[in-house]
C-alpha cells in the first residue's frame, strides 16, 4: 500500500471528526456576513480548529486585532509542548519540517504518537502525508459549511460540541494504545484544578502542570524500572 494509502487508513477517525467540525465552523462563519470563501482561507491558512470558533466568537464582538493575536497565542500556546515532544520525529529539513510544524494539531499530534510508522514508509513522508490529509479534511469541511450557511438558513446553535466529541474519540483512542491509567487521572486532575483556579488560562495550565508532575515523576518509574 502507498503511503499516502497507509496514511488514509490512520486518519480516517480524523476525517470524520474534521468533516462535521469543519462544517460546524464553516457554518458559524457565514453567520458573520463574510463571504463564504474566507472560511476556506481560515482552513488553509490558520488550520486551528478551537482557535477559529474561538475567532468567530471574537469576530462578532468586534474584538481588534491585538485582542485576537493575544488570545489565539494563548490557546495555541499548548502546542508548544506538543512540538517539544515531537523533535526528534520530525528530523527533515526545509519546507517540509515548517509544513509540519505548522500543520501540528491535537488530532494530528494524537495519530503520530499513537499509530506506529509502516516499516515502508519512510517517518518524514509518512507524517508529512498525515498533517497534509487532516489539514484537506478540515479545509473541506469549513467550505462546505460555508456553502451550505450561505444556501440553507440553518440553526447552528450547539455546533460547537463537535470539538468536544473529537477530543473524546482521541482520548478512548489513547487509552486503547496506553493503558495505563497514571496519565489519564492526573490529567483530569490538573484539568478540574486550573478550572477552578484559572477558567480563562485553563488548557494551558493543566497542560504545563501535567507535563510537568510527568517530568518529575519520571526518575521515579526509572528507579523501578
Amino acid at each position: 500500500m502507498s503511503i499516502i494509502g497507509t496514511a488514509l487508513r490512520a486518519s480516517l477517525p480524523v476525517m470524520f471528526g474534521y468533516v462535521p467540525l469543519g462544517m460546524a465552523f464553516g457554518m458559524l462563519f457565514q453567520d458573520l456576513g463574510y463571504p463564504w470563501y474566507f472560511a476556506t482561507l481560515m482552513g488553509v491558512l490558520v488550520f486551528a480548529g478551537a482557535a477559529q470558533f474561538m475567532a468567530v466568537g471574537l469576530l462578532a464582538a468586534h474584538a481588534g486585532l491585538l485582542e485576537v493575536a493575544v488570545s489565539t497565542l494563548a490557546l495555541n500556546s499548548r502546542h508548544i509542548f506538543f512540538g517539544l515532544s515531537l523533535i526528534s520525529r520530525y528530523s527533515c529539513r526545509g519546507v517540509k519540517k515548517l509544513y509540519l510544524i505548522f500543520g501540528l494539531t491535537d488530532e494530528t499530534y494524537s495519530l503520530i504518537t499513537g499509530t506506529p510508522v509502516p516499516s515502508h514508509c519512510r517517518e518524514s513522508d509518512y507524517y508529512l502525508a498525515i498533517t497534509a490529509l487532516n489539514q484537506s479534511y478540515w479545509v473541506v469541511g469549513c467550505t462546505l459549511g460555508a456553502l451550505l450557511g450561505r444556501l440553507i438558513d440553518l440553526d447552528t446553535r450547539g455546533m460547537e460540541f463537535a470539538l468536544t466529541a473529537l477530543f473524546l474519540v482521541l482520548l478512548i483512542e489513547q487509552w486503547n494504545k496506553l493503558r495505563e491509567p497514571f496519565p489519564f487521572l492526573l490529567a483530569a486532575v490538573c484539568g478540574l484544578g486550573a478550572l477552578a483556579l484559572f477558567k480563562e488560562q485553563m488548557l494551558l495550565v493543566s497542560i504545563a502542570l501535567s507535563v510537568l508532575l510527568l517530568i518529575l515523576r519520571r526518575p521515579h518509574l526509572e528507579r523501578r524500572g
